[in-house]
């Protein structure tokens, strides 16, 4: 095969220096006639997703050398949100999203690789390889690890990692259980290998990698632990193989036209908000123009048709058996758009291909679970540059809500309010200075947002912040606040008595405070010092752009 990358390293006296390096890593002469494919793997001892991967390795290798290929392995760092939450290690985890990517890029671009199978699983670290993808624009293909079995509880009681964990923690506080169940609920909670077990963000931005077409069909819900999973493994070896001979590429892939897929698939799930940050991002870096209201607007369009943990009864592996991501596209069929995929055929040509969907799981669109999709797009005088909301995971009776402001410059200080009982029915507990620059990193609110709902506040106290939420997250959490209060958006001038809005069914998030006084207070205002001042996030803080725009990274002008 000739004109591949790699011939920049293999072909010409000049690169006998090269050669002898790469055969001094073991590989025959021979072999470097062969297209080199790097396989990056996020495998960590640290994270239960990605725990199994040393095994999906072993597949993916073996695929890329039948398909006629050399590979090469290469790590790429993984932080655990579960773990990092709550504490300084938050600030690490959106913001490790641009250090994947980069990653990636360097190591593909230094060694001129012809193509890379992408192994990955966990939040940020499936959309910082997207994004990667996107941005090399040289055959990419993802394989990602898949989601966790839930834990098996007497009497036929499921278990899940947030609900049994998190929201625990809080009703333990509560009184509601005691030792001995918070422990049984640490014990199974997590009973081995895969990504946290509901559509939170790991889940949903592995069923949006399948739908946008960067991963083959399956992949995108097939459980960690099987042996589908293996064969999605070697298969997706073997077809990169078969992309850099084609010359396919992610940007013949990544259109307006998949993303509008995907987000319609979110929606319709009700996946996690901070899908919203994630496609936003890997757009910019395919070079789609993809505003943040289109989300709203297919919102109204596009009707909720699955009931998945968190706000919902099911689980993955129920989405797995139901039909998958095709079971989905089937059901939205009428409104999706027909786009190449890397499995070598469009979309509608694999929505034909569905034989069957459980409709109790994956509903048809004429009984729906609810008549819009899972997330809305909020804006007003406290957010005039938009807000998120997942609404799949809001009670109606919060859908329309007004109270009284109860201000935190950060999530520690509301953390000790809530676990204090200072916060009461009818509060709004604004959470700010925890942005993308002003966290720095942009921090989830799964702590607080889970108390709220572990002591029975869910109903009668909601959250705002310019930081965001874990998708594990339910309950009337409103985040991505933009501005945000670090370069003086209005939630920096919210004070604590101050009445707040919320309307979901409007898009409404107000302020009931006049211009003038905002005004006045705006005058008043000074930008407070940077939390971090050191290391890598000092400067991540100083290019980041807002949550509007994806949380992306700029030079500075």
């Amino acid at each position: 095969m000739k004109g591949k990358r790699s011939e920049a390293i293999t072909q010409g006296f000049e690169r006998a220096p090269h050669r002898a390096l790469l055969m001094g890593t073991g590989i025959p002469r021979k072999e470097l006639e062969k297209p080199l494919i790097g396989i990056a793997t996020s495998f960590t001892d640290l994270i239960p997703g990605h725990i199994g991967m040393r095994d999906l390795e072993r597949f993916i290798e073996k695929g890329v050398h039948t398909g006629g290929g050399y590979s090469f392995l290469f790590g790429i760092p993984g932080v655990c949100d579960g773990i990092a939450m709550g504490h300084k290690g938050m600030h690490y985890s959106l913001s490790t999203r641009e250090l994947i990517a980069d990653m990636v890029e360097s190591i593909a671009e230094a060694h001129r690789l012809d193509g890379l199978v992408l192994l990955t699983n966990c939040d940020k670290i499936t959309p910082g390889m997207l994004m990667a993808a996107a941005r090399l624009d040289i055959p990419c293909i993802v394989v990602t690890a898949g989601p966790m079995l839930t834990g098996t509880g007497r009497r036929g009681r499921r278990y899940s990692f947030v609900t049994d964990t998190f929201e625990a923690m809080a009703r333990f506080k509560a009184g509601e259980i005691d030792a001995e169940e918070l422990h049984r609920c640490e014990d199974r909670a997590c009973p081995g290998a895969g990504s946290c077990q509901g559509l939170f963000t790991a889940n949903t931005m592995a069923i949006l990698t399948e739908t946008l077409g960067m991963s083959l069909m399956g992949c995108g819900t097939a459980l960690a632990v099987s042996s589908l999973k293996r064969q999605l493994a070697f298969a997706s070896g073997e077809r990169i193989v078969g992309l850099v001979r084609e010359g396919i590429t992610p940007r013949q892939i990544l259109t307006r036209e998949a993303f509008e897929n995907a987000i319609r698939v979110d929606l319709a799930l009700g996946g996690s908000s901070n899908t919203v940050l994630h496609l936003l991002s890997i757009a910019h870096e395919a070079e789609v123009d993809l505003p943040l209201d289109l989300f709203d607007k297919l919102s109204r369009e596009t009707p909720q048709i699955a009931s998945m943990n968190p706000g919902g009864k099911h689980f993955m592996e129920d989405l797995d058996a139901a039909g998958g991501v095709p079971g989905v596209l089937y059901q939205l069929r009428d409104s999706i758009h027909d786009n190449p995929t890397l499995n070598g055929v469009g979309i509608k040509r694999i929505i034909e291909s569905v034989v069957d969907v459980d409709e109790t799981v994956i509903h048809p669109i004429t009984d729906p679970v609810r008549p819009e999709g899972g997330i809305a797009i909020l804006s007003g005088n406290l957010a005039p540059d938009g807000a998120v909301v997942k609404q799949s995971g809001v009670s109606e009776k919060m859908m329309q809500f007004e109270g009284t402001a109860r201000c935190f410059n950060s999530e520690e200080e509301a953390m000790q309010a809530l676990m204090g009982g200072i916060v009461k029915a009818g509060d709004v507990v604004v959470i700010r200075y925890e942005g993308p620059k002003g966290g720095p990193g942009m921090r989830e609110m799964l702590a607080p947002t889970a108390t709220i709902m572990g002591l029975g506040l869910g109903d009668s106290v909601a959250l705002i912040t310019d930081g965001r939420f874990s998708g594990g997250t339910r309950g009337p959490c409103i985040g991505h606040v933009s501005p945000e209060a670090a370069v003086g958006g209005p939630i920096a001038l919210v004070e604590d008595g101050d009445c707040i809005v919320l309307d979901i069914p409007t898009r409404k998030l107000s302020l009931k405070v006049s211009d003038e006084v905002l005004e006045e207070r705006r005058q008043r205002w000074q930008a407070p010092e940077p939390k971090i001042k050191k290391g890598w996030l000092s400067r991540y803080a100083a290019v980041v752009t807002s949550a509007n725009t994806g949380a992306i990274c700029q030079a500075p002008r």
